[in-house]
């Protein structure tokens, strides 16, 4: 069984069709864009039916920050596999990880792990709320899929409408939370002072990521810090998406202000499941005040992972290769669009690097242009995350396909070009069709 088929399979077997949201064929293309891959290696994937593509896209939601199956980091893994991952002793690449990341934050004094962000996320909260022994939790910003985050739906259905991902559900996460998270918008501290107005007492944690699709306004986050330390709580960065996209570590460093807790996951493992924790030793303390605790947290593949992944983005300095490659690409794009006359939007930091079309009809064309690069051999979409794999030759490539598609789109009507569906922008959910 492949394509299309197998995914119809999985649907019936796996509620949603697959573990991640933004992973589903929905997102890009349906019934068109590729379900499943055989093998990744660099900057390119080969599908089920052997179809090989070079990966201008997601490149694994930005995971795979060196490129995909890097020899360095997989060599590393191997060797630890071979040592035995898991026993009833702890494995000493924890304290190797812990002194790395440390040095890289010299605000930072402790580590917990865990092996994915949204659980990062949800211990983070809980110290806060240890530490602090207060519940209401204060955020902007995409956290992830757990109670402490969705509760800000339980009051306001479309509370979490304005924060990255629109329809998200709360359904099954307990009554009694409404009200203990509440979103506010970036770079207005006045909205959010009169947001908690009466509450002040109550504020366990403020929850922000710094930056994400632009740079962050540097008086903006130490207006916040100011705010947070005036409110007793626990200032936390979810650098979940925004580490070692700008620079080795957290984005928060570029700008000179300094967190309670920072969050890390994704880009700092390649592709390996592993999450970090990072914090001042006056906060992450009260971690030992609250039962936070799980076998896989203790195994040894993620944070051999890391250390491989965050040594060789040091050694190559890799921000420096990726920002040069993410800004080519969004050059590309505006000289494309201006040859054939199209009008989009290019936004995002070079790493995070986005484009929309200047149309009502902007979602269609959009799954238009997916469908079409997918001819051409390319997993392209309106995101971009480049790896370090990412060469020149792959964005001239890419270039000349872009050129090829924009005109296309410039001289037909847009639906005349889909074979599908039109790609969801946020969460449907998915029948079993």
């Amino acid at each position: 069984m492949n394509g299309p088929n197998l995914y119809l399979h999985g649907k019936h077997l796996i509620p949603g069709g697959t573990q991640l949201l933004s992973k589903r064929p929905e997102m890009f293309a349906p019934d068109v864009w590729p379900a499943y891959y055989h093998r990744a290696k660099g900057s390119k994937v080969w599908d089920m039916a052997g179809n090989e593509y070079i990966d201008m896209s997601i490149m694994s939601v930005g995971a795979c920050i060196l490129g995909y199956a890097d020899d360095d980091v997989d060599n590393a893994v191997v060797e630890a596999v071979r040592n035995g991952v898991a026993s009833s002793l702890n494995c000493s690449e924890e304290v190797e990880l812990a002194e790395l990341l440390t040095s890289l934050h010299p605000w930072a004094n402790m580590v917990r792990y865990v092996r994915s962000g949204g659980e990062a996320m949800s211990v983070a909260v809980r110290i806060a709320r240890a530490k602090t022994q207060k519940d209401l939790v204060l955020f902007s910003g995409y956290h992830g899929w757990t109670d402490w985050y969705l509760a800000a739906n339980l009051g306001d259905e479309k509370g979490l409408d304005g924060h990255l991902m629109p329809g998200l559900q709360p359904a099954g996460v307990p009554r009694g939370l409404k009200g203990s998270s509440l979103p506010f918008p970036v770079n207005d501290i006045e909205s959010l002072r009169k947001l908690i107005a009466g509450r002040e007492k109550e504020v366990a944690a403020i929850v922000i990521e710094p930056a994400r699709g632009e740079d962050a306004p540097t008086d903006y986050l130490k207006e916040l810090k100011a705010l947070d330390q005036e409110l007793g709580a626990v200032l936390i960065f979810d650098e979940i998406t925004s580490a070692f996209r700008m620079n080795a570590g957290g984005i928060h460093l570029r700008y000179g202000v300094n967190p309670d807790i920072a969050v890390f996951a994704k880009s700092m493992a390649n592709g390996y499941a592993m999450a970090a924790v990072v914090g001042t030793e006056k906060v992450m303390q009260a971690a030992q005040n609250t039962f936070i605790s799980s076998t896989n947290w203790t195994e040894r593949i993620g944070p051999t992972a890391a250390l491989a992944t965050i040594r060789k983005y040091i050694r190559y300095k890799v921000d420096e290769h990726i920002i040069a490659i993410g800004n080519s690409v969004k050059q590309v794009w505006k000289d494309a669009a201006d040859r054939h006359h199209l009008k989009i939007k290019v936004s995002g930091l070079p790493t995070l690097a986005n484009f929309a079309f200047d149309s009502p009809h902007n979602q269609a064309m959009q799954t238009a242009f997916t469908i079409e690069m997918l001819a051409l051999d390319f997993l392209g979409f309106r995101q971009f995350k480049p790896s370090y794999a990412h060469s020149a030759e792959d964005v001239q490539r890419y270039a000349q396909a872009v050129d090829a598609v924009f005109a296309k789109l410039a001289a037909t009507d847009h639906s005349s070009l889909l074979q599908t569906p039109v790609a969801h922008s946020g969460f449907h959910r998915l029948t079993k069709e």
